[in-house]
């Protein structure tokens, strides 16, 4: 038997599966049509002003949080998960990374900039992102605050991650992911819009996009996590 097989599909006439699949697609237009009102909803939250200044570590050298907007308004940030003595980025953060350099030019031309942040030394961040061959601006926050008020790094007092996705979720890394939104008014005042953890930022694994339509799904199996299936693109065994 292939493993296809195992999916035991109902196999049905081509008539009573259009019939079927007219049915799924008004719950899909629902299921849209409620997206469009959550997302409206996230652009709609009240702002929190960033009193405190961030200053982090990129090729360029010091960076402030001001400058990772470049000439836009808007900043998206991808917190990676790439602790200070890690010797390379999260597997799971990399799967989400492949999906970024095509979309940067086109969020520059809607006015947003997209920067990825970690706290491991640029110099590691470099060494990887150049294994990786990604290309996106990405940024160490290790002498700063920013990561830990931004709700994706822990110490031991806060134990590895109790207080993740906003005290909802338990975390067992000292580093966590997670996206968060900034934006830059014309006087230079930056404001925190939003952020989203857990399984939040998960629009951003494209491969899961795909996976949902298969009849196989997913798939996923496995302890402590269930995307242990995924490696860093050049550690697949083929």
């Amino acid at each position: 038997m292939s493993t296809i097989d195992a999916v035991s599909p109902r196999v049905v006439s081509r008539a009573e599966w259009l019939e079927l699949r007219k049915t799924l697609l008004s719950k899909e237009k629902e299921y849209t049509r409620l997206g469009d009102r959550l997302s409206a909803e996230k652009r709609e939250l009240p702002w929190v002003k960033v009193e405190k200044e961030y200053f982090f570590d990129g090729p360029k050298g010091k960076e402030s949080l001001a400058n990772l907007f470049g000439n836009k308004t808007q900043l998206l940030v991808y917190h990676f998960m790439f602790g200070p003595d890690w010797e390379q980025g999260c597997p799971t953060c990399s799967l989400v990374a492949d999906n970024i350099d095509p979309n940067v030019i086109h969020l520059e031309h809607r006015d947003v900039a997209l920067v990825v942040v970690s706290r491991a030394p640029v110099v590691k961040i470099e060494a990887f992102k150049k294994r990786m061959g990604w290309h996106f601006t990405w940024v160490s926050s290790f002498a700063s605050d920013f990561n830990y008020d931004y709700g994706v790094s822990f110490t031991a007092e806060t134990a590895k991650g109790k207080l993740y996705n906003y005290g909802t979720s338990d975390f067992p890394s000292e580093e966590a992911p997670g996206i968060s939104v900034f934006t830059k008014d014309s006087a230079g005042a930056i404001f925190h819009t939003y952020s989203s953890y857990a399984r939040g930022p998960e629009f951003l694994v494209g491969a899961y996009n795909y996976l949902d339509l298969v009849p196989k799904g997913r798939n996923e199996t496995g302890l402590p996590y269930t995307m242990a299936w995924v490696r860093h693109h050049d550690q697949y065994q083929d």
